[in-house]
């Protein structure tokens, strides 16, 4: 099983991990990104080609040149603060944009189509862990925004035979553990990343948002699950439709959750000294606590799917990514 795969927000974090996890599977990446948000430098593993998901024509273009097996679709936006500001620019890059890549995969006889969710479009369950029969509550626009998106996969599903696994993410996090690739935004919101950086004197103490939580510390909880495991997921699910497999929708975490707190102490046990931080009010939008139940994605992909994702093999991945001599230059590229 190979052939060409058609990587949307393939420059970002989780799908540059999955690029090189792609090309290690036999497959060829191929990076389709407008660098937004994403890095050239990221895309190693196989060819590059500049565009937006709403040009319909550069689509068209690149489809036909490389006549892709499936997409992996991660183009997209997914701040939860900036989707309650501007409600508008999410649904018009999340659904629209997923929307025109579709009709291009319709157009083109693509029919494995593996989608980056989230489960933020569980909003703030009752009940913890977290299945797939958990109902959808999203309470902010990004988490609405993928969840309006799954209901496009499945009406394209119903009608048009276009296949898809849904795949609601938990907390993406880490690097890439050989080294090769890891996280770097201009406006970093994930926790790991800002510890390490705060260590480094990169960037100012963590603010801790939110200490008054209904959880055992009073900082917010979620799952962690490493980059390179979520990578390896979507290679899973592809080769699931490749090989006839039913759509699906599947949680990925590890069924475990860490409060702020208990991450900032591993990055604490991994520098070997305290990372700064300093008190500040919960972010609107978020839920005190999101943990999976990983079960159906277990069955289906293998249970040693999150092989690399303790804690502390999480930051300590990240550790060195982050004090590398590469991301101290591509950090202050821009």
């Amino acid at each position: 099983m190979g052939g060409s795969v058609i990587v949307t927000g393939g420059a970002g974090y989780i799908g540059s991990h999955a690029c090189k996890a792609l090309a290690r599977a036999g497959f060829v990446p191929v990076t389709y990104d407008n660098l937004s948000i994403g890095n050239r430098w990221a895309v190693r593993w196989g060819p590059f080609e500049l565009g937006d998901i709403h040009d319909s024509a550069r689509l068209h273009d690149v489809f036909r040149a490389h006549r892709p097996v499936g997409v992996l679709h991660f183009a997209a936006l997914a701040l939860v603060g900036e989707s309650v500001a501007a409600p508008s620019l999410y649904y018009r890059t999340n659904v629209a944009g997923l929307c025109c890549v579709l009709d291009v995969c319709r157009a083109r006889d693509v029919n494995a189509f593996v989608f980056s969710s989230t489960c933020a479009v569980y909003g703030a369950p009752a009940q913890l862990p977290i299945d797939e029969t958990t109902p959808p509550a999203p309470i902010n626009p990004y988490g609405a925004s993928k969840l309006m998106a799954e209901r496009v996969l499945a009406d394209y599903d119903a009608a048009y035979g276009l296949r898809h696994v849904a795949l609601r993410y938990f907390n993406a996090a880490g690097a890439d553990p050989e080294g090769e690739i890891g996280e770097r935004r201009d406006v970093e919101t994930h926790l790991v990343p800002l510890a390490v950086d705060a260590l480094a004197g990169r960037r100012p103490p963590i603010r801790i948002m939110g200490e008054d939580y209904p959880t055992p510390d009073g900082t917010a909880v979620r799952d962690y699950i490493h980059v390179s495991d979520l990578a390896e997921a979507h290679v899973r699910a592809l080769r699931h439709l490749l090989t006839g497999g039913a759509s699906r929708v599947l949680n990925l975490g590890v069924g475990r959750g860490y409060s702020v707190r208990e991450v900032l102490d591993a990055a604490a046990r991994v520098a070997g000294r305290p990372v700064p931080s300093e008190s500040a009010p919960r972010r609107p939008g978020d839920p005190p606590a999101l943990v999976a139940d990983p079960t159906a994605a277990q069955t289906l992909f293998g249970r040693d799917l999150a092989q690399r994702s303790s804690l502390d093999h999480i930051v300590e991945t990240a550790w060195r990514w982050q004090n590398s001599d590469f991301y101290d230059r591509v950090f202050f590229a821009r």
